[in-house]
Parts: C-alpha cells; sequence; structure tokens
C-alpha cells in the first residue's frame, strides 16, 4: 500500500535513528523491485544487514523523497538513479560488502 512522503520519510528516519542514526552511513535508493535491487545490485544480506522499503504514492514523490535524504540528511545514494517509473524507496545500512 502507497503512503504519503511524511509517512514514509518518518517511517525511514525512525528506522534510522533507531539504529544509531550516523546518515552518511546509510544508501537510499529507488526501485521496482527493492528486494531484487537490494540482492543483486547492492549484495545486502537481507537476513542480517539492517534495511527497510516502502512504496510511494507515485515516482515523482519517491524521488522527492530520495533527495530528501541525500540532501538534507546526507545519505549515500544514486541521485537521478533507477527507471522514471520506479515507486519503491528502500534504505539500507553500508557494509564492507555491500556495493553502492
Amino acid at each position: 500500500m502507497a503512503k504519503n512522503e511524511d509517512a514514509i520519510i518518518e517511517y525511514i528516519r525512525n528506522f534510522v535513528d533507531g539504529h544509531g542514526g550516523d546518515y552518511p552511513s546509510w544508501y537510499v535508493g529507488l526501485a521496482e523491485n527493492p528486494r531484487e535491487r537490494l540482492i543483486t545490485e547492492h549484495k545486502v544480506d537481507i537476513l542480517n544487514d539492517l534495511w527497510i522499503f516502502s512504496t510511494a504514492e507515485n515516482a515523482h514523490a519517491a524521488r522527492r523523497i530520495e533527495r530528501h535524504f541525500a540532501e538534507v540528511l546526507k545519505t549515500d545514494g544514486g541521485m537521478g538513479g533507477g527507471a522514471d517509473t520506479d515507486c519503491c524507496v528502500y534504505v539500507y545500512r553500508k557494509n564492507i560488502h555491500t556495493h553502492p
């Protein structure tokens, strides 16, 4: 179910803050299928790494959320990457085995 921008920002902030904050240690991105992207492209260990995702109302909202985290909170991320239709915003804590 899609959430509005403020709800997704709060959800992600609560998750990151609950795991020590330090926003530059986190990556925020967009995907149509976030689990697949996390596993195949970023090499996130789904069982042991910290990660979440949420579905935005549309791709424009998802991009605004991604921009908020990159510009305001200084997370890592592929600003402008992904497809124009990607509505899922995902976040994971970077690790030595993950790939940005």
